[in-house]
């Protein structure tokens, strides 16, 4: 008997629950193909300024254009390079500067192009040039596309910390093509899978349950999988921002992993040597020793995740980092730049259990530096 044919996923839509600032989030292979048909409804002029990834314009470019022309959209496009360095002052003033000398209006539309570092300054740019211009996400890394495309959450660094400057500026639409993570380095799809972890560990316990099963045919390239693990963590990400757009409760739960995370980044200066799925691996890992320290989640809670992350061949934990750290009480006083913190309190987002977190303002800070001092002596 003849086997039957595999068939390719289709892609499916979701929305983001926002009311009149509604929109979807198009996940699937094949989107860079129909970007002029499903974006030319938000760009009346027919006019479209892409702001791209140097290195995923070289690789994807040619697909968008001819996606959108297809649509009746033609696109300029300004090329930067990759790397979080370019999540900066300077390059947003370039940015907008390339905006301006286009003219761009708000009948034009801006798309960003590329992995989180450009979906965050392209987002940034479009919320303040003509001071507020639309804007759509097509993200190209596993990271992007399950996380900072979706919520509205945009900025640049500064020297003294992470995502400190910025603006909330909803985009019309996402499209997660999900053909175009097969380019995409085993490490940077590996630093996003933390980011879909996150999600199970904070609020479904189920899903990180399927990760332990289905993680290694997600990294393999399972198409079906992947399309899977993006939806359940945009659902998931696009839920919570429904409930707290601006932040002012439930959203701070996307922060698991990412007080440490952000410390450890601005620490390494933003470069190669730490992705920021990397920092937000590692910074889980300690996130749940300090959790269980504290005595809020079970014993083997920390072990089992670490566990995970090791089987997927993820960064678990600041060894994992090459070249100097700061000692315990410099981390600290990163952590005391986030931009969550309160009255000069460091906000921490806690696990009760795998699929339980909460956040927490109360945290003594001597119990922090001890966790950190330990896993600086053991790197």
């Amino acid at each position: 008997m003849t086997p039957p044919v595999a068939t390719a996923p289709e892609a499916e839509t979701l929305v983001a629950p926002l009311g009149a600032r509604s929109y979807p989030i198009h996940i699937g292979p094949g989107l860079l193909g129909r970007a002029g048909a499903l974006l030319a409804p938000h760009a009346p002029n027919g006019r479209v300024a892409v702001i791209a990834d140097a290195t995923v314009d070289a690789l994807h470019g040619a697909a968008l254009r001819a996606g959108l022309a297809a649509g009746g959209l033609s696109a300029e496009t300004l090329r930067l390079p990759p790397g979080e360095a370019t999540k900066s002052m300077a390059r947003l003033e370039q940015t907008l500067s390339w905006l301006l000398d286009l003219r761009v209006g708000r009948d034009d539309l801006i798309v960003a192009f590329g992995g989180g570092v450009i979906g965050d300054l392209a987002g940034f740019a479009a919320a303040v040039v003509k001071r507020g211009v639309a804007f759509a996400q097509v993200p190209t890394t596993l990271l992007a596309q399950v996380d900072s495309s979706v919520g509205g959450k945009t900025g640049v660094n500064a020297p003294q910390g992470k995502n400190l400057i910025g603006a909330f500026h909803q985009p019309v639409a996402v499209l997660a093509d999900t053909d175009a993570l097969g380019a995409l380095p085993e490490r940077e799809l590996l630093a996003g899978y933390a980011e879909v972890a996150k999600y199970g560990l904070l609020g479904d316990a189920a899903f990180f349950a399927w990760l332990e099963a289905h993680g290694p045919a997600i990294r393999a390239g399972d198409a079906a999988a992947r399309i899977r693990a993006i939806r359940r963590s945009c659902e998931m990400k696009a839920e919570i921002v429904a409930r707290d757009e601006f932040e002012t409760g439930d959203r701070a739960l996307l922060n698991l992993g990412h007080t440490f995370g952000h410390a450890l980044e601005t620490a390494t200066g933003y470069g190669a040597r730490l992705l920021h799925g990397e920092g937000v691996a590692i910074g889980i890992g300690l996130a749940f020793d300090l959790s269980q320290r504290l005595g809020l989640c079970p014993q083997e809670a920390p072990g089992r995740v670490r566990s995970h992350f090791r089987a997927m061949g993820m960064k678990t934990d600041l060894g994992d980092i090459e070249g100097p750290l700061p000692d315990a009480e410099g981390l600290l006083g990163l952590m005391a730049n986030d931009k969550k913190a309160r009255g000069g309190r460091i906000a921490f987002v806690l696990a009760d259990d795998i699929g339980r977190a909460r956040v927490v303002r109360d945290v003594n800070r001597d119990a922090v530096r001890d966790l950190l001092a330990e896993a600086l002596a053991a790197r």
